[in-house]
């Protein structure tokens, strides 16, 4: 029986770096290790000039913008050489769905180009059951899915030291944008009364918010502020020290803070959803903690009192999350994408 060729699937993420979310590498180790695929890391050499099977998407925000007007200018004049470059060889893209919205502050051109993209998508990879597709997200409602939940970092955090939590400390890590709401988290730990402690860790996308947030800091000698990038032993740190990892996101769809936390076997408070209800199931009872509405210091108050009490497992259920299962499944949706694309010649 002759040995059918493996699927040649371009990544839209560079080879990974130091700095690179261990997402990102974890299931490009995963996808190696896969019989049936053979992974592209990203340049734009490779995937203007290149041969490749199936073009699969991350960010593809990241495709079409740069630090300076002149980078961004260029990266979408490149984004729009790519996508001819799919539409002439007839190569399906594969979209990760990590967020359901666009990212703000876009300019138009970089918004029509992500049109195209999500309108070139052929197959879209789902990262929890509650992900529902409609007019509103990045892709369409008939967007074909393969569910892959996000898997954990247990095993990639297990090699760095597990410090013991500070009782009474609460703890945000990762990188800062607006949406994540840590303004919000320091306005309501400021109305928290007792002998409490925050520590908060990560680099902030804009100066102005950078601003806003040491302002909010200085008013509280019981929180602790450094807005810088942090390496993996220090995230590992910023969310052992805590008694309780806070992520109040104003919108919260796949976190892989959430997972990161538990990964490290700390509690999560987070706003309540579809998608932390079904993962608060999944983990078991303890492990992760719900709010409505807007973080205040009442939620913070019985939050960590729900966590002081115990009644948890020693370590949270993450067996659906192991990596093992990732690779299958992304094969899965490479066949499929492949397939919708009927009478294409693979280019090899």
């Amino acid at each position: 029986m002759t040995r059918q060729k493996p699927i040649l699937v371009q990544q839209s993420f560079p080879e990974p770096r130091p700095t690179t979310n261990p997402y990102i590498v974890m299931l490009r180790d995963n996808l190696e290790a896969t019989d049936g695929i053979e992974v592209r890391t990203f340049s734009w050499r490779r995937a203007l000039l290149g041969r490749y099977d199936v073009f699969h998407a991350h960010w593809p925000e990241i495709l079409v913008t740069g630090h300076s007007p002149v980078k961004t200018a260029a990266r979408s004049l490149l984004t729009a050489l790519l996508v001819a470059r799919w539409r002439v060889t007839r190569t399906p893209v594969v979209r990760t769905v990590h967020n359901l919205h666009r990212p703000d502050g876009l300019g138009r051109t970089q918004s029509a180009l992500l049109g195209v993209i999500e309108r070139a998508t052929a197959h879209a990879i789902v990262l929890n059951e509650s992900t529902v597709l409609d007019d509103s997200t990045v892709l369409p409602r008939h967007t074909p899915t393969t569910l892959v939940l996000h898997g954990h970092y247990r095993d990639w955090f297990a090699r760095f030291p597990q410090r013991d939590a500070v009782p009474g400390r609460f703890s945000y890590f990762g990188l800062i944008r607006r949406y994540k709401g840590v303004d919000s988290l320091l306005r309501a730990f400021h109305g928290l009364p007792g002998a409490y402690s925050l520590r908060i860790a990560g680099k902030a996308r804009a100066d102005e918010l950078a601003l806003e947030l040491t302002a909010l800091a200085n008013r509280d000698e019981r929180v602790d502020l450094t807005l810088e990038f942090l390496s993996e032993p220090e995230l590992v740190d910023v969310a052992r020290q805590g008694e309780l990892v806070v992520l109040p996101y104003r919108e919260m769809h796949n976190s892989g803070g959430a997972l990161a936390a538990l990964s490290v076997d700390r509690p999560v408070l987070v706003p309540a959803n579809k998608v932390n209800a079904r993962l608060a199931h999944e983990v078991g009872d303890g492990w992760v903690h719900q709010y409505e509405g807007e973080l205040d210091s009442a939620t913070l108050r019985s939050a960590m009192a729900a966590v002081q009490a115990g009644g948890r497992s020693a370590r949270p259920d993450l067996s659906r999350r192991d990596w093992d299962r990732a690779g299958r499944a992304h094969l899965t949706a490479y066949r499929e994408a492949l397939s919708s694309r009927s009478g294409r010649r693979r280019g090899r």
